[in-house]
């Protein structure tokens, strides 16, 4: 059975309303270029979801272990593709950096809590 891992990133987008809706129509159904959708469940992504509240974005991803490449192997895949890069570069247009993470998007958020893990009641 495949092992699956689910990893949670954020990033703000730039706090203007134009470009918040034009970055939410690149992301309707059918919207990105589909060589970026391939290279996403190339990587083994299961499911990927977008959520957003103002200019904050987190993104959930689902992923099989087994199918996941190695950072560097992923970073050289996704530069060799000119589609995903210009798709990277025109994204990144929108998104403005975590104040404590000035040179990164999407950055990967840790797990702090699960109910899962909590202790049953006897209620």
């Amino acid at each position: 059975m495949a092992e699956i891992v689910r990893r949670c990133f954020a990033v703000d987008l730039v706090d203007d309303p134009e470009s918040i809706a034009l970055y939410r129509e690149w992301h309707r159904p059918g919207g990105p270029p589909q060589a970026v959708t391939d290279a996403i469940r190339a990587d083994g992504v299961i499911d990927l979801q977008i959520w957003m509240v103002g200019d904050r974005m987190m993104m959930i991803m689902e992923q099989d272990v087994a199918l996941a490449p190695d950072a560097a192997a992923k970073m050289a895949r996704d530069a060799a593709n000119p589609q995903v890069h210009a798709w990277d570069r025109m994204m990144r247009r929108f998104q403005r950096p975590l104040p404590f993470a000035p040179d990164a998007t999407w950055v990967e958020m840790q797990q702090i809590y699960s109910l899962a893990a909590q202790p049953s009641g006897t209620a």
